[in-house]
C-alpha cells in the first residue's frame, strides 16, 4: 500500500510538472521588433521565429517600427501586454542607451539582431547579447565573388566601373561594401573607378534610383560590377543597367542575404546581371534568437553577448543546394 500510494504521489507531481512547465510556456510572451517589416529577410527572421515560439509554446508579438518613436512605443507595449522580454532590429543604432532604459522601465529582457546597438560613444553596448554577422568577411566573400567572375569573363578591370551601392549611416552597410572594395582592390582594381550611389533607403527602388545617376554620369563604360548593403540594394543597381541598355553579360552583381528576391532573381528564365548572393542564414537570426529569448526568461540561461553568424556563396546554378546545407530549406 505504501509502496501504492508512493508511486500515485509521483505520478501527480510528474504531471503536475508538465502541466506547470505547460503553462508557463503558454504564458511566455517574446516580442520581435524589426526596422523594415516588409522586406523579405525580416519576413524570412519572423517566420522562423514563429517556427520557435510553435515549438515551445510562447506567444510571439511581431512588431514592425520604422522609425525611433514607434520602436519605443512598440516596446511600452509589450510591457503592457505583459511581455517578458524582446529581440529587436532597430532602424537607428544610435537610440541604444533610450531602448536599453526603455526595456528596463518595462522590465523586459532585451536581445538585438542584425544591428547592434551603440552607445554614446559610438562604441558597441556590449553588455547587450548580440546575434549579427561578420559585415566586413561577407563584403570580403563578395568582393572575391566578383573578381572571379571577372575573370572567368575575362574582362580588364581598367574598363570596369563599379557601383557601391551605400547606405553609410549603417554601420554593418559600411563595413559591407568596405569589405568588397578591400578584395577588389587586392586584385587590381582602381579607386578611381568605384563610384559612389547613396540610397535613401535600403530597398530595390531607392538602389536603383542611387544607380541610374551612376550609369547616366559614366556612359562612357560599358562593364560594370555592384556590391551593397543586401540583395534589394544591388538588385536595383543591376535594374538600373537594364534600364539604360546595358546587357547581363555586361553587369556583375553580387547581394547580401539570399533573400526571396534574390531567389525569384535565380529562377528567371534567362540569366541576368545579378550572379551571385552571399547567403545569410534568417533561420539562425530568427529561429535562434527567439529559442535564446525564451531560454533566458524560461531558464534564467542568458545568451551569449555575441554571436557572428557567416555566409555561403550561392550562385544561379546552385543555389538550392547551398540553402539546403545552410538549413534554410
Amino acid at each position: 500500500m505504501r509502496l501504492l500510494k508512493t508511486a500515485l504521489v509521483a505520478g501527480a507531481l510528474a504531471v503536475l510538472s508538465v502541466t506547470t512547465i505547460a503553462a508557463y510556456a503558454q504564458d511566455t510572451k517574446i516580442g520581435f521588433i524589426v526596422k523594415q517589416p516588409e522586406e523579405p529577410w525580416f519576413q524570412d527572421e519572423w517566420k522562423f521565429a514563429d517556427q520557435a515560439a510553435k515549438e515551445k509554446g510562447f506567444t510571439l508579438v511581431k512588431i514592425g517600427a520604422e522609425d525611433g518613436e514607434k520602436l519605443m512605443s512598440a516596446i511600452d507595449n509589450l510591457g503592457a501586454q505583459g511581455a517578458q522580454g524582446f529581440v529587436v532590429c532597430t532602424p537607428d543604432v544610435k537610440l541604444g542607451p533610450g531602448i536599453v532604459a526603455k526595456a528596463a522601465a518595462n522590465n523586459l529582457k532585451l536581445m538585438t539582431v542584425d544591428d547592434r546597438l551603440v552607445g554614446a560613444d559610438g562604441k558597441p553596448l556590449e553588455d547587450v547579447p548580440h546575434m549579427g554577422i561578420s559585415a566586413t568577411k561577407i563584403g570580403e566573400a563578395v568582393g572575391q565573388a566578383i573578381v572571379d567572375e571577372m575573370k572567368a569573363r575575362g574582362w580588364k578591370m581598367d574598363e570596369v566601373g563599379a557601383i557601391r551601392v551605400s547606405y553609410d549611416q549603417l554601420p554593418t552597410a559600411v563595413d559591407r561594401v568596405e569589405g568588397a572594395i578591400s578584395v577588389l582592390k587586392a586584385a587590381g582594381f582602381k579607386t578611381q573607378n568605384i563610384f559612389d550611389a547613396p540610397q535613401a533607403k535600403t530597398d530595390t527602388e531607392a538602389a536603383l534610383n542611387a544607380a541610374t545617376v551612376v550609369l547616366n554620369a559614366h556612359a562612357d563604360i560599358k562593364k560594370w560590377i555592384a556590391f551593397g548593403l543586401n540583395d534589394e540594394a544591388v538588385l536595383g543597381a543591376v535594374r538600373a543597367s537594364e534600364s539604360v541598355g546595358i546587357p547581363a553579360d555586361g553587369m556583375i552583381g553580387v547581394g547580401i542575404g539570399g533573400a526571396e528576391s534574390a531567389i525569384n532573381e535565380f529562377k528567371k528564365p534567362a540569366a541576368t546581371g545579378f550572379v551571385g548572393t552571399v547567403i545569410i542564414s534568417p533561420k539562425r537570426h530568427g529561429y535562434e534568437t527567439a529559442l535564446d529569448m525564451y531560454d533566458w526568461i524560461a531558464n534564467n540561461k542568458e545568451p551569449a553577448k555575441l554571436t557572428l553568424t557567416s555566409g555561403a556563396l550561392a550562385k544561379r546554378d546552385d543555389y538550392q543546394k547551398v540553402r539546403k546545407e545552410l538549413g534554410i530549406e
